[in-house]
């Protein structure tokens, strides 16, 4: 595989069991390409072992006053110097392709898995994680995939210049055939400190980075409830704790460093001071000695590889870990005698057998629930994205279960707006360009999402000077605007895609009563004859559905319109009317259940508005 060939046309499917069943993958997979570096690697290893063969036979050709073997040994030092220039050169380039296309491979699995699970991933796994994995976690993989050719080449070149000093100088070659593996293997002890150290290092690392993430996300929020300087502080602390944790592991790999420096040159002296005594005695010649001299001095080189690869091996370890635990996340699927089914987009009303709440085809159902956090996990399931560890029957889809469809046709069939989306950079009309059905415009759209200040927003804010609103950029995550504006946008783009069946939780949450209003009018006219189910609260969205739909503690407790239950539930008008329990009972009691309605939030404080009687909610519609 070559850089110019990337993307992979399928990066494979993973061992993603543990993180160094996942790294083994890894290498498998690039077989061919670490064969290729382990040639390259093994011709400049041996580059450098032989060096000292030339320089032992031209000292000894000085001694001997030869000048053909002095010729000689300039022939074979050329020879050895070239292969160390060829080898160095397209091992470099090998092993740098190996880490590229083995980032390449981890970013593209992490990208399918992504797109597999979609707003399901960052619930399972910390958003922290998630950058972490998708970032700096990548480069270190790469790091170890690409250091292990390196490393078996030299281990084949100590293995070699071992066996060649035993054959040419037996005495002085035992010393170092003994010395080199004490040499290989002193730093194993210090390795397993050393690790736990870069993962407690690596581990305050991604939550000093999730609370980064957060309080950024957030800062709108903080300044406006002066929690800013707060969240700042911890940030801090978090820093500090990630520095302090850096040092104590810079440390332990300072250590094994001098360690690598220092017992070679132990071994280094004792060779020479033994080798010198051998020289004196006349059992060996000098050239031998300067041979045997070289060859200790650049077995060093080889060497340093064996430090690389415990370093790259111990912070790619728990990189590979943490890819693993990503890659290992399944969508949730309850299979069948069926045995799944093909592309169809079914159609037909929506049933949820965990809660027994059924949406008719065509028709717009408001779904009203106590708990918000609960409303949220059931619009999940009724989108096919149900939690790992809910064991509950699959959502059906007139008689198709979601979880038998394809996730293409799943996501297709069933659409889930969160209650809060994200807006992704770039211009309006890169944010409407959407997978869609091409039954409705953007502008149409737009105008039912009730985004005219918005685009006006949007034009005053353009840089460009068109004053074409779908021309105009949106900033990251949409953070210059507020969030009833978000909202909005969200909508229309969820308008735009215009699924079989839409599902939409607490849309106008954060838009005052009147936009509220108009919005509830334009999302019942533009999806006429579509399937949209709306969790929400408030009376103006509640009294435009076909169907109200009350879920009380995981299961449906009536249905009925909103008018209905708000006269015949007291649990119903509680949770609309945002009442105490005195207070409901009271107006029960006295006959006028239905002469009280809840209001909508405010755009710029998110708090409940107070309740308005039936001639403020009149009024407000009719100026709708």
């Amino acid at each position: 595989m070559q850089i110019r060939d990337l993307p992979y046309p399928d990066p494979g499917k993973p061992d993603a069991r543990s993180g160094p069943r996942f790294l083994y993958w890894l290498g498998r997979s690039q077989l061919r390409g670490q064969l290729k570096s382990l040639s390259w690697g093994l011709l400049h290893q041996l580059g450098v072992a032989g060096l000292p063969l030339g320089a032992g036979l031209a000292v000894q050709a000085v001694v001997d006053r030869s000048g053909g073997r002095l010729a000689l040994a300039g022939v074979v030092i050329a020879l050895f110097g070239l292969a160390i220039i060829v080898g160095d050169t397209m091992l470099h380039r090998t092993a740098s392709t190996n880490w590229i296309t083995a980032a390449s491979r981890v970013q593209q699995l992490l990208s399918r898995k992504t797109a597999e699970l979609g707003s399901a991933l960052t619930r399972r796994v910390a958003a922290g994680e998630v950058v972490a994995v998708s970032t700096g976690d990548v480069e270190k993989i790469g790091w170890f995939v690409e250091a292990l050719s390196r490393f078996f080449a030299a281990v084949v070149a100590v293995v070699v210049v071992c066996v060649g000093l035993l054959l040419y100088v037996p005495s002085i070659g035992a010393v170092v055939a003994i010395g080199v593996p004490v040499l290989a293997l002193a730093v194993l002890p210090l390795l397993p400190r050393a690790t736990r150290r870069a993962d407690v290092q690596r581990e305050k690392a991604g939550r000093a980075t999730e609370l980064a993430a957060d309080t950024v996300a957030g800062l709108r929020v903080l300044r406006g409830i002066g929690g800013e300087e707060l969240f700042l502080t911890r940030y801090r602390e978090a820093s500090q704790e990630v520095r302090r944790a850096a040092v104590r592991s810079a440390r332990m790999w300072a250590l094994i460093s001098a360690i690598q420096v220092f017992l070679p040159g132990v071994l280094l002296i004792t060779v020479v001071w033994y080798g010198a005594i051998l020289a004196g005695d006349g059992r060996i010649a000098v050239g031998e000695l300067v041979t045997v001299y070289s060859a200790v001095t650049l077995l060093l080189f080889p060497l340093r590889h064996f430090e690389e690869i415990a370093m790259a091996y111990s912070f790619s370890r728990p990189s590979a870990t943490r890819a693993a635990r990503v890659l290992r996340l399944e969508r949730t699927s309850y299979e069948d005698e069926r045995g799944g089914l093909d592309d169809a987009r079914p159609t037909g009303d929506l049933y949820d057998p965990a809660t027994g709440l059924l949406a008719h085809e065509g028709q717009l159902t408001a779904v009203v629930c106590g708990d918000p956090d609960a409303a949220g996990r059931l619009a999940e399931r009724l989108g096919g994205h149900a939690a790992e560890e809910e064991k509950s029957p699959s959502v059906l889809l007139g008689p198709v279960a979601l979880d038998d469809l394809p996730l293409d046709a799943a996501r297709a069939s069933v659409l889930v707006q969160d209650k809060d989306p994200v807006l992704l950079s770039g211009t309006l009309t890169e944010l409407l360009d959407v997978p869609a059905s091409g039954s409705v415009r953007p502008r149409d759209a737009l105008d039912a999402a009730q985004c005219d200040d918005v685009l006006a927003a949007l034009v005053q804010a353009s840089v460009d000077g068109s004053g074409d609103p779908l021309r105009s950029r949106i900033t990251e995550r949409g953070r210059s605007l507020s969030g009833g504006q978000r909202q909005r946008l969200a909508l229309a783009r969820s308008l735009v895609a215009d699924p079989e069946v839409l599902v939409l939780d607490e849309p106008t949450s954060a838009v005052d009563s009147h936009t509220e209003a108009r919005i509830a009018e334009g999302v019942r006219r533009l999806r006429s004859g579509r399937t949209t189910v709306v969790f929400a609260s408030s009376p103006l969205l509640l009294d435009r559905a076909d169907t109200v739909v009350f879920v009380h503690e995981g299961k449906v407790a009536a249905v009925g319109e909103h008018r209905e239950l708000l006269r015949d539930d007291p649990r119903y008008m509680s949770v609309v009317t945002r009442s105490t329990d005195d207070e409901t009972e009271f107006a029960a009691e006295a006959g006028h259940t239905g002469d009280r309605t809840g209001g909508g939030t405010d755009d710029a404080t998110h708090v409940p508005t107070p309740l308005k009687t039936r001639e403020q909610l009149e009024e407000i519609e009719e100026s709708a």
